[in-house]
């Protein structure tokens, strides 16, 4: 690499096309893809993402008025890379890890990439001088860091003799906590985004993430380090379902990226995370969040980086044991940023514009999600949801269409559910879930050995239901025999009693997975003790009068995790149907 004379560092390098995002600069040897650009007077960030013969295209990750041919590019030898810390616990930040608070309005052009925190933190440690340690294992804590276990890692790659360790007390991020093997560890660590940090094993999971959104783990459940998409047109309640995940998912920390979103909804969630008291410790929810806003109204191409910036995020607690959940909203705009560049480049574009490396770039994404045995022996996940925004509800458009190959679980939102005001309005007959046959033998394992029929008689009712729904409405329910008028109410059951829920009540925005299982029996008892009616005489009309007021409102009447309380409604209601006689 061409050095300069003067610093020793990289030579600056002449600027020769800028269109957009796109910079065209001299390329003189020695840089690498991916490598982090300094361009402009203003030193924009920017990253090399093509190298051909002696000129090197740059994607420039700010605004690049006012940039001209003839100014100077400095490459900086090393590539895209994020600080990360204790600090990113409750912070905010934009698509490259820069802190936002405190930011005013606008960041500066050029912001720091690396930012500096005035504040200390209280280091314990845990391996003693001459202790020989491995790579990824735990030299101490952070014990002022929140609800959170932050620990200081040895870094990959570093092994050996524990020659310095530091004494417990206050030290400020920058600290060098220890000395391993010649190698010096700092509190906080650099990482680059594009580059997925080291683990000793990918392994199975048999063990769910419970969102606490019924309709989800019931029929379409996750498991830790799988992948989830949820695509839904404009009004199907996208945001709020993530949002909602976010809030009460049993994950250790959540990793929220507002990848191009509108600026008032990333408002929101910044602001109902801040209030929302934590179910799991009491305390603020934000305290172990990170939350990445790369809004619609900022530079397009820090979307491009920002799920990368997410994902690294959450392999950094991931390896110190943690269950960690990446929710990036959405990956459409994502894409669209992808599009936006190709088209800069002058690329031959393949479907609806969209570069012909767009699965790959997308599988690429989502194959960072696992549940692992880090370098130091622990078990962590990383979970990752993707919001889809197909234009027009479009469900075969490019994007949706290579990511459902992807991902392990598809959360469909259905218009007509949500228009109906159902929520979640995810639809039972265009979601899926790849995870349910191993999550089915970790539910036998756990003791739940129903949980597998439970899911499949549920399943069975609704698209029967389904069915008998279209001859409704082309002859009417009067016109159906007995047994699928009851299946028609028990569709209803399962709908209004069990998949419905309220996001903004205190007792049901939250359900619990023994509360579902008891929700999902009851329907079910309460729906076989109907067609017992019916087969045993009993006018299908008659049955289609009594109450089931009592059923239906067992969700809302009950809290979170009161299975009892909803097993007992459900005896009521079948003593009740009891006393109906043909």
């Amino acid at each position: 690499m061409t050095r300069s004379p003067v610093t020793g560092g990289p030579a600056a390098c002449r600027i020769l096309r800028v269109t957009g995002p796109l910079v065209e600069m001299e390329y003189r040897g020695g840089t690498a893809m991916y490598d982090l650009v300094s361009v402009g007077p203003a030193g924009l960030p920017g990253e090399v993402v093509a190298i051909s013969g002696d000129v090197a295209t740059v994607q420039a990750y700010e605004y690049t008025g006012g940039l001209a041919p003839g100014q100077t590019a400095v490459p900086r030898g090393h590539p895209l890379s994020v600080r990360l810390g204790p600090e990113l616990l409750g912070g905010i930040f934009d698509g490259l890890l820069r802190p936002l608070a405190g930011a005013g309005d606008w960041l500066g052009p050029g912001a720091p990439m690396a930012f500096a925190s005035e504040r200390t933190w209280s280091f314990a440690p845990l391996v003693a001088r001459g202790d020989r340690v491995a790579e990824g294992q735990a030299l101490g804590e952070i014990r002022d860091a929140g609800p959170v276990r932050v620990k200081v890692l040895a870094p990959p790659g570093c092994a050996g003799t524990v020659t310095e360790i530091a004494a417990a007390g206050e030290l400020p991020g920058d600290a060098v906590t220890a000395v391993v093997g010649g190698t010096r560890v700092t509190i906080g660590a650099s990482w680059p985004v594009r580059r997925p940090r080291p683990v000793r094993a990918r392994v199975d999971s048999r063990e769910a993430l419970n969102t606490g959104q019924r309709a989800i783990d019931l029929l379409f459940p996750v498991a830790r380090g799988s992948t989830v998409a949820v695509p839904g047109g404009f009004g199907t309640g996208e945001t709020m379902l993530l949002q909602q995940i976010a809030k009460w998912c049993d994950a250790d920390v959540i990793v929220y990226v507002g990848c191009g979103e509108r600026g008032n909804e990333m408002a929101d969630v910044i602001t109902e995370l801040a209030e929302l008291r934590d179910p799991r410790t009491g305390g603020r929810l934000t305290d172990r969040t990170v939350t990445i806003a790369n809004t619609s109204n900022m530079p397009m191409m820090a979307r491009e980086a920002s799920v990368y910036t997410g994902v690294t995020v959450a392999e950094y607690f991931r390896d110190m044991g943690l269950d960690v959940v990446v929710i990036a909203d959405s990956t459409s705009r994502w894409a669209e940023a992808l599009r936006e560049f190709t088209s800069r480049t002058g690329a031959l574009p393949a479907e609806e514009g969209y570069p012909a490396g767009l699965a790959s770039a997308i599988a690429a994404f989502y194959e960072r999600a696992a549940t692992v045995t880090t370098l130091g022996g622990d078990r962590g996940s990383v979970t990752v949801i993707g919001a889809v925004s197909p234009p027009g509800g479009d469900l075969t458009e490019p994007v949706t269409a290579h990511t459902e190959r992807f991902v392990r679980c598809l959360w469909t939102l259905d218009r007509d559910l949500a228009y109906a005001r159902h929520y979640p309005a995810v639809s039972w007959a265009g979601s899926f879930s790849r995870d349910v046959p191993v999550l089915a033998g970790g539910h036998r394992a756990a003791g739940d050995t129903e949980w597998a029929r439970r899911r499949d008689r549920v399943a069975a009712v609704l698209a029967e239901a389904d069915r008998l729904a279209d001859l409704v409405d082309l002859i009417g329910i009067a016109a159906l025999p007995g047994r699928e008028r009851i299946g028609v109410l028990a569709g209803r059951l399962l709908r209004e009693g069990v998949l419905q829920q309220s996001a903004l009540s205190e007792r049901d925005a939250y359900c619990g997975p023994e509360k579902t299982a008891a929700l999902a029996d009851a329907a079910l008892a309460v729906a076989d003790r109907c067609r017992d009616l019916v087969d045993a005489g009993v006018p299908a009309a008659s049955v289609e009068e009594i109450d089931f007021g009592p059923l239906l409102r067992a969700r809302e009447d009950t809290g979170p995790h009161d299975a009892a309380g909803v097993t007992a409604r459900r005896d009521t209601m079948l003593a009740a149907l009891e006393e109906v006689r043909p």
